[in-house]
Parts: C-alpha cells; structure tokens; sequence
C-alpha cells in the first residue's frame, strides 16, 4: 500500500526493485574496495606481526560496516525522493 491509499503500479514496484539491486551492487563494490585498500597492504607485503594480523581485522569491520551504511543511505534517499504522481511533470501542481 502507499502513502495515499492505493495499491502499488508494476513501475513503481520495478523502480523499488532496481534501486534495492543498485543499493546491493554498489554497496558490495565500495565494501570490497575498502577491505582491499585496508588489508591489501598486509597481504601483499611482509610488514611487521602487528600490522600484518590487525590490517585484515581492520578490513573485516570497516567493510560490513560500509556495506550496512551504503544500503540504508541509498534506500533512504530513494524512499525522500519521490517519484512524480504523473510521468514529464515534476510536481502536481505543474
């Protein structure tokens, strides 16, 4: 249901739908590239015993973490927005 009452129109449930599939897809990249720049350097190098087992513990709480933010951030967004009541007008009221 929405906020008016009626029930869903297919391209409004599509449009949830990529956005719930864009949401995934870049939060999974950004947390990759995170735990990769974090724990790469200790992968790739021989660093000292510290840095080398705390760099990938770093990677795997900084990387979830991104993930959760990115999703919630861009389905917020997305929810604020709003989509237009008719399609070429951008208010009711035009």
């Amino acid at each position: 249901m929405t906020s008016h009452g009626g029930r869903r129109s297919q391209a409004e449930r599509d449009a949830i739908t990529v956005e719930i599939g864009y949401a995934l897809c870049s939060a999974a990249f950004a947390a990759a590239v995170v735990f990769g720049a974090v724990a790469g350097p200790a992968l790739l190098f021989d660093l000292p015993e510290t840095p080398e087992r705390l760099l990938p513990l770093a990677g795997l709480v900084l990387a979830p973490a991104l993930f959760a933010v990115r999703v919630v951030s861009v389905l917020v967004r997305f929810r604020k927005a709003g989509q237009p009541s008719q399609p070429g007008r951008t208010s009711p009221d035009s």
